[in-house]
């Protein structure tokens, strides 16, 4: 996408930015900056300054973990896709007429029904 101006307020005053990204997701991000600063200015008696700058460590914070959630998400993706064919390649390697079935499944419908 071309790089577009468009114009959005944080905090009562207007600022333009210039971006890549559609204006609906500046617009959505302006917004979520304009709502945290709002949080911490309701919590706090700081002057505006120091406000915008605890929140954006707080917003840092919530990114960082994040982050970390992702990765470990990631990770645990990842080895459940080996697990998954490590599993279906035993399975395949039995050689049986049966050896993609799940057995334990079939007893759990067939006992529930």
């Amino acid at each position: 996408m071309e790089k577009q101006k468009i114009t959005v307020s944080v905090a009562g005053k207007n600022y333009t930015l210039i971006s890549n990204d559609p204006p609906e997701f500046v617009r959505r991000v302006a917004a979520f900056v304009d709502r945290k600063l709002s949080e911490t200015a309701a919590v706090t008696n700081l002057p505006s300054g120091q406000a915008a700058v605890l929140t954006c460590f707080n917003l840092a914070e919530e990114l960082l973990k994040a982050q970390d959630e992702n990765t470990v998400l990631h990770r645990q993706n990842e080895q459940l896709a080996r697990a998954s064919k490590q599993e279906a390649k035993e399975k395949n390697g039995k050689g049986s007429p049966d050896a993609g079935r799940d057995d334990k499944w079939e007893q759990l419908t067939m006992s529930s029904l």
